[in-house]
């Protein structure tokens, strides 16, 4: 495993060499990951990315079709650590917090069979640990432009004026406003002229359970020429994400560690692909692990003083899904 440092390194000296490479960095920035693209695979690690891809794995021979149950964390124990979280937010310590839980799943799906089906712009299949299909792009940089696409709020997309609803939900209003005002200063640690090009626009994500309607943002900002002799210092800088931490970062983090009671791991970390002169990444949501007692589902929302619990239960389960094909 590499030291936090010399992964940082890699990325500065492979960027700066134009060389192509794939990285896969935890939450918590322990065990960062950094791989020669040709070289991901032999690890037994694959991914596809928007279309670019490591692997040739076929969706023939997948069962016809798709069995999914969920048996998400008894309310009270959400409830206690949502109240750990409320007293931070009530005390000023934080004023916006991604409260995240496992769900245990069954499936007649494999991990592979997972990451061949799902129907996601990023998906990363970690040896037999875990599987990751995210519609979340981290940080995005072409032609000296860095980008990042924060999605904050989401709703069933059948209610009746789904989409007025989430937008016009003071409670889900504060929250975006939250997230890209710290990515805007996220990105302006790294770059210039940052701005938000696009605020809050309605994206449909299809699920083999309902479909729902996820809101979002465009922030761009300039980077200097010869931003690849930097690229791991400038991830560095970035994480972890805003969007599945919360602001201020800092002190959010620590009552997440309160609240979560243990480490978060590979999940809500980033995973993204150096092509030798762009990068793209995304954020390591929507998110099936493998453990000794079986396979578990880590899905979670942002609380704010204006969140109640039921609601934010709610949206933890909606999320624990696999996207439709």
């Amino acid at each position: 495993m590499l030291p936090e440092h010399t992964a940082y390194e890699i990325m500065n000296r492979l960027g700066s060499q134009q060389m192509p490479f794939l990285f896969v960095i935890d939450f918590e920035g322990n065990k960062p990951l950094v791989f020669p693209v040709d070289a991901a695979a032999d690890q037994q690690i694959y991914y596809n990315i928007k279309g670019s891809s490591n692997t040739d794995f076929q969706q023939s021979g997948l069962p016809d079709q798709l069995i999914f149950s969920r048996h998400p964390v008894h309310p009270d124990v959400y409830k206690r650590a949502f109240e750990i979280v409320r007293n931070g937010l009530e005390y000023g310590d934080s004023y916006l917090l991604n409260l995240t839980f496992a769900t245990a799943v069954e499936t007649n799906f494999s991990l592979p069979q997972l990451f061949v089906s799902g129907n996601a712009p990023y998906r990363l299949l970690f040896r037999d640990e875990f599987v990751v299909f995210s519609p979340e792009c981290f940080v995005r940089i072409s032609d000296n432009t860095i980008r990042s696409f924060p999605m904050k709020g989401t709703i069933y997309a059948g209610l009746p004026d789904a989409a007025a609803k989430l937008l016009n939900n003071p409670k889900e209003t504060a929250e975006h406003h939250t997230i890209v005002d710290l990515i805007r200063n996220d990105l302006s640690m790294v770059a210039e002229h940052v701005r938000v090009e696009r605020f809050r626009y309605l994206e449909e994500i299809k699920t083999n359970q309902k479909h729902l309607l996820q809101a979002s943002s465009e922030i761009s900002g300039q980077l200097l020429p010869g931003w690849e002799a930097n690229i791991g210092s400038l991830l560095q800088t970035l994480l972890p994400a805003g969007s599945v931490s919360g602001a201020p970062k800092k002190r959010t983090i620590e009552i997440i560690r309160e609240a979560e009671k243990s480490d978060r791991g590979y999940y809500t970390g980033v995973f993204g692909l150096f092509d030798g002169k762009n990068l793209d990444s995304a954020v390591m949501i929507r998110f099936i692990e493998q453990r000794s007692s079986g396979l578990f589902f880590r899905s979670g929302g942002g609380i704010t003083v204006n969140s109640d619990a039921e609601s934010e239960y709610r949206e933890l389960i909606d999320k624990v899904y696999v996207p439709a094909v």
